[in-house]
C-alpha cells in the first residue's frame, strides 16, 4: 500500500458519507432537536436581562414613591414579576433539556448503528482478501483497524458531529441576538474569535500529524501480542519471555511517549480558550460599561452579554476537543480506506447463478505459478487430470508444489500460465461461492476455534445432529480419543485447539470436512501428526466416505499410495512421475527412491498409537 504521508485533508471522512444518507432521518431529526435545545438556551439570557432592568427601573421608581401604600403595592408588583421571569427561565431550562435528551437519542445512536454497520463491512471485506494482501499484513494491523480505528471514527460520527452542530446553531443564535442589541458591543465581544481560530488550525495540523503516528503504533502494539500469544508454546520452549517482554515494554514505551506528546499539545487547548473567554468577558464588562454610561446599552444588556459569552464558553473550548476527533478520525479512516480500497485479485469473474453443486473433476492444463511476494516458481507447466469419483495421491519432497496445487483448486491464487478447469469450466468462470461450496479442504495447518469440540467438528454443517457428529467423528477415527476428555464432545478446546495434540486437531479438522460431504476433498498433508497405522485406518475410511466422489490427497508418506488410483510425482515444480503404485514403483525412480527410503526407516520402528 501506498503512504500518503502526513498531508490529508477531510477527504477521507467523505467515505462515510454514504452511511449519512442511510440514516439522514436521525441526522435531519438530531440537528432539528439541536437547534431547539439552543433556541430555548438564548432565551434565558433574555429574561434575565428584562428581569434585571425591571428591577432597576423599579428601584428608581420606588426611591420616588418613599414609604407610601403605592410603593408596597408596586414592589408587590415587581416580586410577581420576577416570579414569571424566574418560572419562564426554568421552563426553558426544562424545555432544553427534553431537547437534548432526544438530540443524543438521535445522533448518538446514529453514530453507533454506523459503527455498527463500518465493521460489518470491514470484516465482510477482510474475508474476501487475497492469500497475496493477507501475506504482506499481520493479524494485529487487521485487529486494530477493526477495533481501535472504528472506535475513533465513531467518535467524530457521535460526539464530535454532536457538539459541532451545537457550536455552529449556538453561534449562529447567540451572535444574531447580540448583534440585535448591540452590534458595535458585540464586535468587541468577538474580537479574540480570529486569533483562537488561527490557533486552532495550527494546533490541529499538530494533532493530525501526531495522531496518525499513534495510530501505526497502536497497530504494531496489538500485531506484537498477538503473535506472541498465538505462539506463546514456541515462546515459552525457547525461555524468550523476557527478551519479548522487554521488546513489547520498549514499544509501549515509544507509545506512551508518542501519547504524551499528543496529550501535552491538546493540553495548549483548554487553557487558551479559557484566556479567550476571560479576555471576551473582560472586554463585555469594561465596554459595556463605556456604553451604559452614554446610554446606549442597559444594565440588563450587560449582565445578557456577559451569560452570551460565558454560553460560549463550552462550544469555544470544545473547538480544540472537536478538532482532536475529526483529527484522529481522519488518520483512523485514512488507515480504514487503505484496506477498503484493495481489490482482491482473486474474485468471481463471472456472478452468473450456477445450479447443483460441482461434479468433482478437475484438470490441471500446463498451469505455472510464481508466488507474487517472493518470487518462488513454484509450478512449471504441470498437467494432470482428476476424473469424478476417483483418486489422486500428490506426493514430493518438501518445497516440490504440492500445497501450491491444493491453493490453485481453490483459487486462493490464480495460475501465471495455464488453466485449472473444474467439471471442464475454467475456475475463473465459477463464483467463489459455488466453487468452494462443493469441495472442503483440510490445509497441513489446521485451525480449530475457541469452542467445544462440538462445535468445531460442525462447524461444516451447524443443523447436524450429536449422533451424525459421533458418525462422522468416527470416520476421522477421533470418537475414541474425544470421548476421553473431560466432557467429550463438550469440552473446550482452547485457542486454535491448544489443549488436542496434533493427530487429535488433524482428525477433527478431517471429521469437520467430512460433514460437508464434499464433491471433491483435498487433504494437504492434514495426517502428518498420526501414525502410519491411523493414518492408514483413516484412508479406508476415506474410501467409504468419498464413494464416488473425487479425492486429492498430498502427503509426503507413501504406506498409504496402493489405495489410490493415481499418483502423481513432484519434483522442484514439475511431474516427473505418474500412475499407480505398482507402475511407479517398476519404473524405479524418484517414487521408488522415496518408497524404499521409508520402509527402511520404518522397518525398526514399533507403531504405538496414535498421536
Amino acid at each position: 500500500m501506498r503512504s500518503k504521508g502526513y498531508q490529508r485533508t477531510l477527504k477521507n471522512l467523505r467515505y462515510i458519507n454514504k452511511y449519512f444518507l442511510r440514516y439522514k432521518w436521525h441526522l435531519l431529526l438530531g440537528i432539528i432537536f439541536v437547534v431547539g435545545s439552543n433556541y430555548f438556551k438564548v432565551l434565558i439570557p433574555r429574561a434575565v436581562r428584562e428581569s434585571i432592568d425591571l428591577v432597576v427601573e423599579a428601584l428608581g421608581v420606588h426611591h420616588f414613591m418613599g414609604d407610601s401604600r403605592a410603593a408596597e403595592n408596586w414592589g408587590d408588583a415587581i416580586g410577581t414579576s420576577l416570579m414569571y421571569y424566574g418560572l419562564l427561565v426554568f421552563a426553558a431550562a426544562i424545555i432544553t433539556g427534553i431537547f437534548m435528551f432526544f438530540m443524543r437519542q438521535t445522533i448518538i445512536v446514529m453514530s453507533r448503528l454506523i459503527e455498527y454497520d463500518m465493521r460489518d463491512e470491514i470484516f465482510k471485506h477482510y474475508t474476501k482478501l487475497d492469500q497475496a494482501f493477507l501475506r504482506k499484513n499481520n493479524t494485529g494491523d487487521f485487529m486494530s483497524r477493526i477495533s481501535e480505528d472504528v472506535s475513533k471514527v465513531r467518535m467524530y460520527l457521535g460526539p464530535g458531529l454532536l457538539y459541532t452542530i451545537n457550536l455552529i446553531s449556538l453561534f449562529v443564535l447567540v451572535i444574531y441576538t447580540m448583534f440585535q442589541v448591540n452590534a458595535k458591543m458585540t464586535l468587541y465581544t468577538l474580537l479574540p474569535l480570529p486569533l483562537l481560530s488561527i490557533s486552532i488550525y495550527y494546533i490541529s495540523s499538530i494533532i493530525n500529524r501526531k495522531s496518525y503516528i499513534i495510530q501505526k503504533q497502536l497497530s504494531r502494539l496489538t500485531s506484537i501480542a498477538q503473535e506472541v500469544y498465538s505462539g506463546i508454546r514456541v515462546v515459552k520452549s525457547y525461555v524468550q519471555e523476557s527478551s519479548l517482554g522487554d521488546y513489547f515494554e520498549s514499544e509501549s514505551e515509544l507509545f506512551k511517549q508518542k501519547s504524551l506528546n499528543l496529550a501535552r499539545v491538546n493540553a495548549y487547548f483548554f487553557p487558551l480558550m479559557i484566556l479567550m473567554i476571560g479576555i471576551s468577558t473582560i472586554i463585555t464588562i469594561y465596554i459595556g460599561g463605556t456604553f451604559a454610561i452614554r446610554g446606549e446599552v442597559s444594565a440588563g444588556n450587560i449582565a445578557e452579554f456577559v451569560i452570551y459569552v460565558n454560553m460560549l464558553t463550552w462550544p469555544v473550548t470544545a473547538i480544540g476537543w472537536i478538532a482532536s476527533i475529526v483529527q484522529q478520525a481522519e488518520a483512523s479512516q485514512e488507515r480504514i480506506n487503505e484496506f477498503l480500497s484493495y481489490t482482491p485479485e482473486i474474485k468471481s469473474e463471472s456472478e452468473a447463478e450456477l445450479h447443483g453443486k460441482i461434479a468433482g473433476a478437475v484438470s490441471f492444463q500446463n498451469v505455472s505459478f510464481t508466488y507474487p511476494d517472493s518470487g518462488i516458481e513454484a509450478l512449471k507447466n504441470v498437467s494432470f487430470t482428476v476424473e469424478p469419483g476417483t483418486s489422486l495421491a500428490i506426493i514430493g519432497r518438501t518445497a516440490s508444489g504440492k500445497t501450491t496445487i491444493a491453493d490453485l483448486i481453490f483459487r486462493l491464487f490464480d495460475p501465471d500460465e495455464g488453466k485449472v478447469l473444474l467439471d471442464g469450466m475454467d475456475a475463473r468462470s465459477i463464483p467463489l461461492s459455488h466453487l468452494r461450496a462443493g469441495m472442503a479442504y483440510v490445509p497441513q495447518d489446521v485451525f480449530l476455534f475457541s469452542d467445544s469440540v462440538e462445535a468445531n467438528i460442525k462447524f461444516g454443517d451447524s443443523t447436524l445432529q450429536l449422533e451424525d457428529i459421533h458418525r462422522f467423528a468416527k470416520l476421522a477415527v477421533v470418537h475414541d480419543d474425544i470421548m476421553k476428555l473431560p466432557k467429550g464432545y463438550d469440552t473446550e478446546i482452547g485457542e486454535r485447539g491448544v489443549s488436542l495434540s496434533g493427530g487429535q486437531k488433524q482428525r477433527i479438522s478431517l471429521a469437520r470436512a467430512f460433514i460437508q460431504q464434499p464433491a471433491l476433498l483435498v487433504l494437504d498433508d492434514c495426517l502428518s501428526a498420526v501414525d502410519a497405522v491411523t493414518e492408514s485406518k483413516i484412508i479406508e475410511q476415506l474410501r467409504t466416505v468419498m464413494a464416488g466422489k473425487s479425492t486429492i490427497f498430498i502427503t509426503h508418506r507413501l504406506n498409504a499410495m496402493p489405495l489410490f488410483d493415481k499418483i502423481i510425482v513432484l519434483h522442484e515444480g514439475r511431474i516427473v512421475e505418474s500412475g499407480s503404485h505398482d507402475e511407479l514403483l517398476k519404473i524405479k525412480g524418484l517414487y521408488s527412491e522415496i518408497f524404499e527410503q521409508q520402509s527402511l526407516e520404518q522397518q525398526p520402528a514399533v507403531s504405538s498409537g496414535s498421536g
